[in-house]
């Protein structure tokens, strides 16, 4: 497809699904009012206003940050280790995060909630870019000796059930209300940024997406393999550690503020490659962070669908859209290949 209709059409999808996220909820706004609110007033009601600006809208931004995030991550791993099925989730990464922010919080008893003291959400991002470091140094590390794609991608998932094991154990010694916000938070959602702490998530994000955009040149060379790139001039080594930090910062700080999300970092590089039809990272890249702001909306707008009996978990969407991706690349031979 033509990359500028590309970009018309993921826009025009991105200002429908958010659009559609601020005026739908578990509480029934009418959309005049929403409209009427959104252009400065109260909509007839003020608590409709502070649902709108103290709940929907920062659950809208967040969505679309988070799914960009993600979505350039999972690109820049599966370009890095040549592998179509590495990812934040799949590698361990985010099971990293979320051991980084467990022991934070499990342990010092710091809040999981959006809601909680500054120092206490300080200690909880550092943890949880602690976490998600330690495993991609493994990970670079191991793929320096492990040089078959498949085993590495098992290596990772082994590194990723490490950190999912002792987060059981923490769990097991932490109190009983320790355990429910915890598994509360695990179950992943677009509505734990609050609207104060939103220039600081936006801005590490993209910081993040920033880098992933200066390393677009790196990643076309590397899609010819690590040899083929020195001759070209580049340093592997200082490409590989800045892959490092900005995937272990868009995962962290993703992970810190919603949860481990599953699935958008694997999935969505693969339609992406779909939708354009090359894997040209100065098209590739800007594209696959449309694609996961445009699927992020779409999950938590299915999560929306209970209406006033509630709001399904974001990790009990995700998988209906990334499962079936992930069997395509599979049994696709061909999508394989290129990676090979």
């Amino acid at each position: 497809m033509n990359p500028t209709r590309t970009y018309i059409i993921l826009s025009l999808l991105l200002v429908i699904l958010a659009a559609l996220n601020i005026a739908l909820g578990s509480v029934r706004i009418p959309l005049g009012a929403v409209a009427d609110i959104l252009s400065g007033g109260d909509g007839g009601n003020q608590a409709w206003r502070v649902i709108v600006w103290q709940s929907r809208v920062p659950q809208c931004i967040t969505a679309l940050f988070c799914g960009a995030a993600l979505s350039a991550a999972g690109l820049m791993l599966q370009t890095t280790l040549a592998n179509p099925l590495a990812g934040p989730s799949i590698l361990g990464i985010t099971s990293g995060a979320s051991l980084g922010v467990a022991v934070v919080a499990l342990a010092s008893g710091c809040s999981f909630s959006a809601a909680g003291s500054l120092m206490g959400l300080t200690a909880t991002i550092a943890g949880a870019l602690v976490g998600a470091f330690v495993v991609l140094v493994i990970i670079l590390l191991l793929s320096s000796v492990i040089k078959s794609n498949a085993m590495l991608l098992i290596a990772g998932m082994m590194v990723g059930y490490v950190a999912s094991s002792l987060i059981s154990i923490l769990n097991f010694f932490a109190t009983a209300e320790g355990v429910h916000s915890y598994t509360i938070w695990g179950l992943g959602s677009f509505s734990g940024v609050s609207l104060s702490q939103m220039p600081v998530f936006a801005g590490t994000v993209s910081a993040g997406l920033l880098m992933a955009v200066l390393l677009i040149k790196p990643l076309n060379a590397l899609l010819l393999g690590a040899n083929y790139a020195e001759n070209l001039g580049v340093n592997i080594r200082r490409v590989r550690s800045l892959l490092l930090v900005a995937t272990g910062l868009l995962s962290a700080i993703v992970t810190a503020f919603c949860g481990p999300i599953s699935f958008i970092g694997l999935a969505v590089p693969h339609v992406a490659r779909m939708v354009i039809g090359s894997s040209n990272h100065n098209v590739l890249m800007p594209v696959t962070m449309l694609v996961g702001a445009v699927v992020a909306l779409a999950c938590n707008l299915v999560c929306l669908l209970p209406g006033n009996a509630g709001v399904l978990p974001l990790n009990a969407v995700t998988p209906f859209f990334g499962a079936p991706v992930v069997i395509y690349v599979i049994v696709s031979q061909r999508r394989m290949r290129s990676f090979e």
